[in-house]
Formats: structure tokens, sequence, C-alpha cells
């Protein structure tokens, strides 16, 4: 990994649009948790639901670790970091 050599300055406006991808991201990962455990509380509650329920938790671990990468994506991008 590689950071700048000399200190860094946001504008205003990029710190902004940071929080407000932190926020969305927060907000969309709250939202895969949310779905997992609604569909745990369904198969308990209605066991004939189980096979539909595990097909949508079996897709959120993948999101979430999509939404990680993205955010990885532009915190990386916005503070010049750079891979290798």
């Amino acid at each position: 990994m590689a950071v700048p050599q000399e200190p860094l300055t946001l504008s205003p406006e990029e710190v902004v649009e940071l929080n407000r991808q932190l926020s969305d991201t927060r907000h969309n990962i709250n939202n895969h948790l949310t779905l997992i455990s609604t569909a745990l509380e369904l198969m308990r509650r209605k066991p004939e639901a189980t096979a539909r329920m595990l097909e949508n938790m079996a897709d959120q671990p993948q999101k979430i670790r999509d939404e990680i990468a993205r955010l990885s994506d532009v915190f990386e991008r916005a503070l010049r970091i750079t891979k290798g």
C-alpha cells in the first residue's frame, strides 16, 4: 500500500461526499443484516418458508462484502492510496 508522502487536503465538498458514501454504506449493510435477521425469525415461525429464506440469506454476505469493497475504493481514491 502506498500513501501520499505529502499532507492531503480535502475540500468541504469532498468531505461531504465521503460522509454521504459512508452513510449510504451503513444504511445498505444494515438493510442486508435486517434481511438476515428477519429471514431467521420467519424460519422460526414458519418452517415451511425455510428453503425460500435460505436462498435470500445466502446472497447477503456477498452483498455486504461488495458494499465494503465499494466504500474502500471510494476512500482509497479520495485519500490517494494505491495498492502495490
